[in-house]
């Protein structure tokens, strides 16, 4: 690549030997106008999906709701479970009296509640009865957000979980398995895959050439991707001003430290004692790590605008995953059906308010990235929650739901946000879609539109 002038194109990439490297925004990519005109620019868009199981601690008995925050509007209190998101806490809205009506089960389409929780999430539609190919359920929110905003980025949208996706046949009640291994779907009869493998997710982001074995026996050689285009990148290092340059060597060292954190990971895989015939290459020993990397490749994503649309499964409905290093040692499905046991709610209430550290620490770190005249927190979206409130119940009214991020300056946070009872979940995805700049009428069962700021409800009429 040569570089000849000062202003850079918004899509630079950087391309070398079996690797292309997008870059973050420089100052060098907005054209050279005042500091008035540039901060009057159209900021980039981006929304995020995170989805937990078995739903949370919305429902407890007189003086155990650990979610719910006390009282409504500004001033917002933090509840135990979402008290580690203090530090943003003025750019998050918490939302409750959300439900997702076609989770419900109807009478004829069995006690499969928890498929139709992560179906419905994103989708706020029922999916189809069968244990066959036939599988049938509608866009998510998600696709048609990226249609829109991901028109000119490398991929359309991420996909990642931290379950395998392997499960086929029928997974729940005559559910096929596909309705709980995904949160997407790019049309009705489409479920988009989801990577859990980090290794994977880091070489579709940025590998460009040559057969994934061919990439691998690269890095087995301790050389990083990033070596191939070190002269390339040297050579626009020196045609930058200082704060870009700095700019660069951040993301330059994120990207290392990724990449070093996955040769770990499969490094652990290759001399581990155990017998793990069926454990990819690349995933960490733990969860924890597991989470946080994923976690860091989205931010290295929307930092180098590589696409602006994610989901990301933090569990898969029926998990049996237990946590031991927060203190729960039985499986997560197992204390969800609590029948009002105590120590089995506070165990609910620990792996909920675990989850919530993880999504601080990625919103933290997005609030401390740049992004033209505000940083990736202030022009984003995302929203955390489950598509079941009671687990115990399978209930999906009152739905767990929190929204962390600026909005491109279409959201104001600090406040809890209550919603009457009964509100469409997809009356909010319909609004989240116009906070994005994404034109749609209807979604799902929306029977209204959420506008978020100011609060209204008003009629699709």
């Amino acid at each position: 690549m040569i570089i000849t002038k000062t202003h850079l194109p918004r899509r630079t990439f950087i391309r070398g030997m079996g690797a292309t490297l997008a870059l973050p925004l420089l100052d060098a990519m907005v054209p050279a106008l005042t500091a008035a005109a540039r901060t009057s620019a159209d900021p980039v868009r981006r929304l995020g999906f995170i989805y937990f199981p078995h739903g949370s601690v919305t429902w407890a008995p007189e003086g155990q709701n650990q979610w719910t925050p006390p009282g409504e509007g500004g001033a917002l209190e933090l509840s135990p479970i979402l008290s580690g998101l203090d530090p943003v806490k003025h750019q998050m809205l918490v939302l409750t009296n959300m439900e997702h009506k076609n989770a419900q089960g109807n009478g004829t389409d069995g006690n499969a509640e928890h498929t139709r929780s992560n179906a419905s999430w994103l989708s706020a539609a029922r999916p189809k009865m069968t244990e066959g190919a036939d599988v049938r359920l509608a866009t998510t929110v998600d696709q048609i957000a990226a249609r829109e905003l991901c028109r000119d980025t490398r991929l359309p949208s991420l996909e990642l979980t931290l379950e395998n996706s392997f499960l086929v046949g029928n997974c729940d009640n005559g559910y096929n398995c596909v309705y709980v291994n995904t949160l997407s779907w790019s049309s009705p009869t489409t479920p988009l895959p989801m990577e859990n493998n980090p290794r994977m997710v880091f070489e579709r982001l940025f590998g460009d050439g040559g057969t994934a074995d061919e990439r691998r026996a690269e890095m087995r050689r301790d050389r990083s991707i990033l070596d191939s285009v070190s002269d390339d990148m040297a050579r626009l290092v020196r045609s930058l001003g200082p704060g870009d340059r700095a700019r660069v060597d951040q993301y330059v060292d994120a990207v290392r430290e990724v990449e070093r954190r996955i040769q770990r990971a499969e490094a652990q895989a290759g001399d581990s004692a155990l017998a793990l015939p069926d454990r990819p290459v690349g995933i960490p020993e733990t969860y924890d790590e597991h989470a946080r990397l994923l976690f860091d490749l989205l931010l290295l994503t929307w930092q180098a605008d590589i696409t602006r649309v994610f989901s990301l499964q933090l569990g898969r409905e029926q998990s049996a995953r237990t946590f031991p290093w927060i203190g729960v040692n039985e499986g997560h499905h197992a204390v969800s059906h609590h029948q009002d046991n105590p120590e089995k709610i506070a165990a609910i209430g620990k792996i909920n308010a675990y989850h919530v550290s993880l999504l601080s620490y990625f919103v933290e770190k997005l609030a401390a990235s740049p992004d033209g005249d505000g940083s990736l927190l202030d022009h984003s979206m995302v929203l955390h929650g489950s598509g079941m409130s009671n687990g115990n119940l399978h209930d999906h009214k009152n739905l767990p739901l929190v929204l962390v991020g600026g909005g491109a300056g279409r959201l104001r946070g600090g406040r809890h946000i209550k919603f009457p009872e009964l509100t469409p979940m997809a009356n909010l995805l319909l609004g989240l879609l116009d906070k994005a700049g994404v034109p749609a009428d209807r979604f799902g069962d929306s029977t209204g539109r959420v506008d978020l700021e100011p609060l209204s409800l008003t009629s699709d009429g």
